[in-house]
C-alpha cells in the first residue's frame, strides 16, 4: 500500500535592499557563519553568501527564516535535494 506524499511547502524569497532576507519553505539548515548560510528548501539546496550575515529568526516547524547582512549571492543547487544527505550517501557519491 502506498501512502501519498506530503505536499511540498511553497518556497518564497524576499530580499530587501540586499540587507534583509526573508525565506519560506526552509526544510533544514546545514551550516551558517558570517559569510555563508547553507540550507535546504522545498525547492532544493540554497547557499547564501555575503558579509556580516546573521540569522535573526528561524522556525523549521513553519519553514520560515529571517536573516540580515550584506547579501552578495544566492546560489541554488540540486532541486531534488531538499534534505541533508545521509552519511551513507556522502560516502557513495
Amino acid at each position: 500500500m502506498t501512502t501519498p506524499e506530503a505536499p511540498l511547502k511553497k518556497h518564497n524569497l524576499i530580499l530587501e535592499d540586499r540587507q534583509k532576507l526573508s525565506l519560506s519553505g526552509v526544510t533544514d539548515v546545514e551550516s551558517f557563519d558570517d559569510t555563508e548560510v547553507s540550507l535546504f528548501t522545498s525547492q532544493g539546496e540554497l547557499v547564501i553568501r555575503g558579509k556580516n550575515l546573521h540569522v535573526d529568526e528561524i522556525s523549521l516547524e513553519t519553514g520560515d527564516l529571517e536573516m540580515s547582512g550584506e547579501v552578495k549571492s544566492l546560489i541554488y543547487g540540486d532541486r531534488d535535494r531538499t534534505k541533508k544527505p545521509t552519511v551513507w550517501k556522502k560516502i557513495t557519491r
